[in-house]
């Protein structure tokens, strides 16, 4: 095969993988002998092969269409019961049901968690909340209960949110407003509650594997922590986050979500210059989402960390809007897919756009691990739309929430400098040399998405001024 080998081949130790976004087939399935040609005079390899010969079926379930009974990730699971009214109000517990469905609405939306539905929550409702019954009947992790009050003119909730497995409160809430209020606008206490249920499942994962041996760690909370070290801002914190997806794909090997993260996290190794072997990680991150689209050609996360893969590390910007819509368009809901169909946007200039999905991916965004990256994206779409003030507001947020981010430091400081702000973006300047001493313009043209746009441009003209080469 010569040169062509490395394109559609990868070896390990362990595995020989094919390139499937350099391959096509022609065909259909069953109308070829797998592995036809492959002469290798080992009798267990010659008694597998045979084997998968005389079962056509594993063949053919390789090209089926996803289906319902695709195994999910093992991630958290969350159930919300409706919110108990004290003076036992009709309106209030139909208020109450009603509002524990829009929570149970918002959380569905994330990939990391697992939403028992509403109506197998309310199956169990009654006048006390018996956590040992929601857990045993129910399967879940954590359990979201409260209750409902009149008080005046003024409708009143307490929320509680509980580790189903020791009943340990692990956080609780009070909202309270006229009935008219939680009517009209329920996001002022629902998005509070929400979000304090990601932050809460992170810490509360990240606390329990602190000192554990991998293999000690319950499955539910392994991937939910890989994936929340994987966006902190230490290299240390990076490497055990690949030593968890590992795991979790030796446990769930047949779950799309999984294979994605993992590609995910080729693509942060060499986008945040922590990859000793960008080429190798490129390979990687190309190799693990095309898995995950071959076990779920249709699912909107997969769909997404593919295209982010081929914006960021190939810089085919053309396959990511391609990914992005797709996944948008089999979920309208996915945040991520806004998000980055959002960056995509700001990089070729689309600065409307670009705003547009940014925002619409923070409204639609249930739980954040990595919020961010959600507010350093908006930061890039606001520089596209020369919106400096946005932009900068949004880096600072990022940068308060990660204070190592690379990109959010560009942005802020090219913020600034459009601002006339340059002895503040000559601060910035120097974290950014600190945290990354050999960065350099040329290198940033030479590698990022944006470089032959005015928005790169923008960018490497901001640098310049700060004085990288």
């Amino acid at each position: 095969m010569g040169p062509y080998f490395a394109e559609l081949i990868t070896t390990n130790n362990s595995e020989v993988t094919l390139n499937l976004s350099n391959v096509t087939f022609s065909g259909q399935p069953g109308q070829g002998t797998f592995l036809e040609g492959l002469d290798i005079l080992e009798p267990r390899f010659l008694d597998w092969v045979d084997s998968i010969r005389n079962s056509p079926e594993q063949i053919y379930a390789l090209f089926r269409a996803p289906s319902a009974s695709l195994p999910r990730p093992p991630v958290p699971t969350v159930t919300v019961m409706p919110l108990l009214s004290i003076e036992n109000n009709p309106e209030l517990s139909v208020l109450g049901d009603w509002f524990a469905e829009e929570i149970c609405r918002s959380l569905s939306r994330t990939n990391l968690l697992s939403v028992i539905s509403h109506l197998s929550s309310r199956a169990l409702a009654g006048r006390r909340v018996d956590i040992e019954v929601v857990r045993t009947k129910l399967g879940v992790d954590y359990c979201v209960c409260g209750s409902i009050r009149q008080l005046g003119d003024q409708v009143v909730t307490d929320v509680d949110f509980l580790d189903a497995e020791t009943g340990r409160i692990l956080w609780t809430r009070q909202f309270s407003g006229t009935l008219q209020e939680f009517v009209s606008d329920p996001e002022f206490s629902l998005d509070n509650i929400v979000k304090s249920i990601g932050s809460a499942i992170a810490s509360d994962t990240l606390s329990y594997i602190r000192g554990r041996p991998i293999n000690e760690i319950a499955d539910h909370r392994l991937l939910m922590a890989s994936v929340s070290l994987m966006h902190r801002p230490t290299l240390r914190e990076f490497a055990k986050s690949r030593e968890m997806l590992e795991e979790v794909v030796k446990r769930a090997p047949h779950s799309a979500e999984v294979y994605a993260w993992r590609g995910k996290w080729h693509v942060l190794s060499v986008f945040n210059g922590w990859s000793s072997n960008p080429a190798k990680d490129t390979k990687g991150a190309i190799s693990n989402t095309s898995k995950a689209l071959d076990i779920d050609p249709e699912n909107a996360f997969c769909l997404t960390i593919d295209g982010f893969a081929h914006n960021n590390l190939l810089r085919r910007l053309d396959v990511a809007s391609d990914r992005y819509e797709k996944a948008i368009g089999h979920n309208p809901n996915e945040s991520l897919s806004w998000l980055l169909h959002g960056a995509l946007f700001a990089f070729q200039d689309a600065g409307s756009q670009a705003v547009h999905a940014s925002r619409k991916a923070r409204l639609l965004s249930p739980i954040d691990p990595f919020k961010y990256l959600y507010d350093c994206i908006s930061a890039t779409a606001h520089l596209s739309a020369e919106d400096f003030e946005e932009a900068l507001k949004f880096s600072e947020s990022s940068l308060a929430l990660n204070s190592r981010h690379l990109s959010t430091m560009r942005a802020k400081i090219t913020a600034l400098h459009f601002l006339d702000r340059t002895d503040e973006a000559m601060v910035v300047a120097e974290e950014l040399r600190r945290r990354q001493p050999n960065f350099s313009v040329e290198e940033y043209l030479r590698a990022h998405p944006a470089s032959a746009y005015k928005g790169g441009q923008n960018v490497a003209r901001a640098l310049r001024a700060v004085g990288f080469k």
